[in-house]
C-alpha cells in the first residue's frame, strides 16, 4: 500500500513564533500561507506543516500523488481506492471520501493509539 509523502501536521498556537524556531533549526518554507494559518517546512528530506487553528491534534499526513518535494507523480494510488482497501482490511476511517467522486479528496482514521492520520489527495 503506496499511501504517498509523509508529513507530521502540527497544531501551532503561534504560526510566526513556530515558524522562526523551526526555521532556527534548518528547516525552510516549502509551500502555503502564512496569511491563512499553514506552511509547509522541509529540512531535506523532513517535511512538516504548521498549522494554527485548523486542527485539535497533531496528524500524522499521507499525500498521494505527491513527492517528498509537493510535486506530482505521475503514478499513484487514488484515496478512493486506499479507503476500500482499508475497509477490506478493518480498518475503521472516520471521514470518508465519497467515492463515486475523482480528484481531490481526503479520509481520516486513528492507529491503536488515537493518533489521527489524514491522507490528502490534492489532485
Amino acid at each position: 500500500m503506496k499511501l504517498g509523502a509523509f508529513s507530521v501536521s502540527l497544531n501551532v498556537k503561534d504560526i510566526h513564533v513556530s515558524k522562526e524556531f523551526y526555521e532556527t533549526l534548518g528547516f525552510k518554507t516549502l509551500g502555503g500561507d502564512i496569511t491563512q494559518n499553514w506552511l509547509i517546512l522541509k529540512n531535506e528530506h523532513t517535511v512538516i506543516g504548521l498549522f494554527q487553528g485548523m486542527f485539535e491534534k497533531n496528524l500524522l499526513t499521507f499525500n498521494p500523488g505527491w513527492d517528498d518535494n509537493a510535486k506530482n507523480l505521475e503514478h499513484f494510488t487514488d484515496v478512493r481506492e486506499l479507503q476500500k482497501e482499508l475497509k477490506e482490511k478493518g480498518i475503521k476511517i472516520i471521514k470518508e471520501a465519497e467515492e463515486s467522486t475523482e480528484g481531490p479528496a481526503f479520509i481520516t482514521l486513528e492507529d491503536p493509539d488515537g493518533n489521527p492520520i489524514l491522507i490528502d489527495q490534492h489532485r
